[in-house]
């Protein structure tokens, strides 16, 4: 098979060297074995696996809920399957390749799973079990067996099928004969041969979730195979014992694949992935660590403490309401079974059984956290599973086990007000701004971090989601972005992109990055933050520069230096909101209710604020000659199989229609420095938005810097070059905040580039003494005017802070 990009990468991370802050890098993942015998360890490592699956038989109306749903799918997989036939399924015909029998694997395991949960409808047919052997001896024959040729998704064989196959296996326990067991564990033998490399890729070595994902399967094949030595070896692939710790998944690094220093998670080398490949790797350190917990080898107290660390630092701030942001989900937006709702809920039942084994004070944190996060949900709550048919063997949905383990754990703890929280992680290009009640979040890219990612056939409509979109979270809206927003959304038209309007450019395989590098931003307190972006478009014709300076109840959102040759009309999005179906929501202009027959467009002059019912006040920040807003309410209809046609992913061919709302600045074809300026306030009511107009002063909004004052003596400002803004003066591209504070003026600082070596800013004014510095920060003069120098080379855009007075 060739390789790609990533491969060739990847092929040499032995030998990589990387900036590392690791818990116990390159040491053994686990502690020193126990006792003469490893027999009692593998049964126990097998039980516990298989409560994975079908958890303890707690009683509870949550659980019933969730053994109906889980009857409802294997009722149907199992009243279609033909066991007479080499093929299974009508719908899933066999043959070399890796489109349809990963789906087989997936059904199978559904049906044994049923089987063997106490109270479901298969488990009182003493029958079934032979027929689920003979599928499996079935697809052994004609699937998938220790001498099948990798055809197509090499992960459908290394990891995929595998974990269905095991599942199945300890489903079934002593009900498949001992050598039946043998023969169909022959092929996760073979291509899990060693969890620290691909099998397809002779030379490869395997990083982040799908190193932990083959750590677990290697784990627990080697239990039921009685095999010591490989278990060993799936405890010690987690820190990468066998390659010095190189691909050690406890590391912190500045690069590759895996966790960052500053709480990023990357996968493919240029995705932001904490909300779907980190959620995998945690979940399979989660049950790795559950089902070895009491063995002799397990994973050690320092390297357990790292992943219960990682809960409140890495994932948590992207978790809204249960649901997982939509920026850090990458490719996976398209996934029917995978909602941003399905992911947060993988998310918490990871948290709960991590909980389950961690030693306290780990554990009542992580409890209370997943309680708060289930209490918030309740758009789809965790503990009322449905609608499992739209799962096809990609994420793993909530059931049984889950949760019982949530009732039982969660039970003593009330829920918790979320934080106020503003968060920057620069080394996936990523923020979240989180103000106890609404949150938002941005979808940007640079020369690091790619626009979008569209392999497999999924996310056929991501073009624009990494051109500057801002995402807002609302508690009244929990459901936004997964009541079919994907299929049916004018993914043109993305909230807070300037695009044209005009066909999108063609989908590459290989996520594309940007050519400039500006992209981040600045924290300044829990509730302030600024963050620009040197946007340019896939074909390199539109360019302009983009600002959103964050507050507690706004987002005032600037763009200047727009350009364009290519002769068609260019436009900004300030909203494009999801209604619902039939959504009915007011939408007014200065007050007068919009009256637009459905489907009709609207031009309104002169406006100064707008408002949507239940979602948001607009105010325009241009001054006397604002721009026209074009208004836009109509139906969008729209499948999951058109943004998803992945063999083992696709969504269904359904026809969905939503209802959005769209309030668009048209900035005309030939743009040429053309600009806009308007503030989003979330959740605000007419009243409030009204009483917004002239509260925020737009300083400067030029292809240099953008600008703005913001309440009390407060300054956000991005510098795309040296420039100066009020009393402050930068020597190159800075993002910047200072205002007064209890403990003097005080100064914040990134360089979003992530490319300059220091950074001189100069301060006029009284403020000339330094109270307190970051160690990056350089006294160079304070008279006549305070000067200081702030090394940024190597902080990777982390923020850094100076107090004067």
């Amino acid at each position: 098979m060739p390789l790609d990009r990533r491969d060739v990468l990847r092929l040499g991370a032995t030998a990589a060297t990387t900036a590392a802050v690791s818990f116990g890098l390159g040491e053994p993942a686990t502690a020193a074995p126990g006792g003469a015998s490893d027999a009692p360890d593998h049964a126990k490592i097998v039980a516990a696996y298989r409560t994975l699956q079908v958890g303890t038989g707690r009683v509870s109306s949550k659980r019933d809920r969730a053994v109906a749903a889980l009857d409802e799918v294997a009722l149907g997989y199992h009243s279609a399957m033909d066991v007479t036939r080499d093929q299974l399924w009508p719908d899933l015909p066999t043959g070399p390749g890796s489109t349809y029998f990963p789906i087989m694997y997936y059904r199978l395991r559904t049906i044994a799973v049923d089987w063997a949960t106490p109270g479901s409808a298969l488990s009182a047919r003493p029958e079934l079990p032979g027929r689920i052997v003979t599928a499996l001896n079935t697809l052994w024959r004609t699937q998938y067996n220790e001498h099948t040729a990798e055809i197509g998704n090499w992960y459908s064989y290394e990891i995929g099928v595998p974990y269905w196959l095991l599942q199945t296996v300890v489903a079934l326990g002593d009900r498949l004969p001992a050598a039946d067991r043998e023969r169909v564990l022959r092929p996760v033998l073979r291509f899990v041969a060693d969890p620290n490399r691909r099998t397809a890729t002779a030379g490869l070595v395997e990083t982040g979730a799908n190193r932990a994902d083959k750590a677990l399967i290697t784990v627990v094949s080697g239990a039921l195979a009685g095999d010591a030595g490989r278990v060993a070896a799936g405890l010690a692939a987690v820190t990468d014992a066998a390659g010095q710790g190189a691909a050690d998944l406890t590391k912190r690094s500045t690069e590759g694949d895996g966790y960052r220093t500053d709480g990023s998670f990357i996968q493919h080398e240029v995705v932001p992935y904490p909300g779907h490949y980190g959620l995998v790797l945690l979940s399979a350190i989660a049950a790795l660590t559950y089902v070895t917990d009491g063995t002799g080898t397990q994973l050690t107290p320092r390297v357990r403490a790292m992943f219960e660390q990682s809960v409140p630092d890495v994932y948590a701030p992207f978790l809204f309401a249960g649901s997982m942001m939509e920026p850090v989900r990458g490719r996976m937006l398209s996934r029917q079974g995978e909602t941003g709702h399905d992911a947060g809920h993988q998310f918490i039942a990871a948290v709960v059984l991590l909980a389950r084994t961690a030693a306290e004070p780990a554990r009542s944190r992580l409890a209370g956290l997943a309680a708060r996060w289930i209490a918030e949900g309740t758009w789809a709550p965790y503990l009322d599973v449905a609608d499992l048919v739209r799962f096809s063997g990609g994420l793993q949905p909530v059931g049984v086990p889950e949760v019982e383990f949530a009732e039982q754990l969660t039970a003593p703890w009330p829920g918790s007000a979320a934080p106020l929280a503003h968060r920057v992680f620069p080394q996936m290009d990523r923020m979240v701004h989180s103000t106890g009640g609404w949150s938002a979040s941005l979808g940007v890219a640079s020369k690091r971090i790619c626009r979008y990612e569209s392999i497999n056939g999924m996310n056929l409509h991501g073009w624009y989601t990494g051109d500057g979109v801002l995402y807002t979270f609302l508690p009244g809206q929990q459901g936004h972005y997964s009541d079919a927003y994907w299929p049916t959304i004018d993914a043109t038209l993305l909230p807070g992109t300037t695009a044209r309007d005009a066909a999108p450019p063609p989908l590459l395989s290989d996520p594309p990055r940007t050519t400039t590098s500006y992209a981040g931003g600045v924290r300044f307190d829990a509730q302030h933050g600024a963050h620009g972006l040197d946007f340019v478009s896939q074909d390199g014709a539109l360019s302009a520069r983009k600002s959103w300076f964050f507050t507690p109840d706004a987002v005032i959102c600037l763009g200047a230096a727009i350009t364009d040759a290519s002769g068609a009309p260019v436009r900004t999005a300030i909203e494009n909101r999801n209604l619902g179906e039939g959504g009915a929501a007011r939408l007014l202009a200065d007050g007068r209710p919009d009256t637009s027959p459905l489907g009709t467009t609207r031009t309104v002059t002169g406006a100064r604020w707008l408002h949507l019912a239940g979602t948001a006040g607009y105010v325009l920040l241009d001054g006397p000659g604002r721009q026209p807003v074009t208004l836009l309410r109509e139906d969008r209809t729209g499948s999951w199989l058109g943004i998803d046609t992945g063999a083992n992913t696709h969504g269904t061919p359904v026809p969905c229609t939503r209802r959005y709302q769209k309030i668009v600045l048209d900035h005309g074809p030939h743009p040429a420095d053309a600009s806009y300026a308007y503030a989003v306030l979330p959740g605000a009511s007419p009243a409030q938005t009204r009483r917004a107009c002239g509260r925020w002063a737009v300083l400067a909004n030029t292809a240099l810097v953008q600008s703005a004052h913001l309440d009390g003596q407060l300054t956000a400002a991005t510098f795309f070059a040296a420039g100066a803004v009020e009393r402050v003066r930068v020597s190159g591209p800075a993002a910047m905040m200072w205002g007064r504070t209890a403990h003097g003026w005080t100064f914040t600082l990134s360089d979003p580039t992530q490319t300059q070596d220091t950074v001189r800013v100069t301060v006029d004014g009284p403020a000339r003494r330094i109270l307190h510095a970051d160690a990056s920060v350089t006294v160079v003069a304070t008279h006549p005017r305070l000067v200081v120098d702030v090394k940024v080379a190597g902080s990777f855009g982390a923020t850094h802070t100076f107090m004067a007075g």
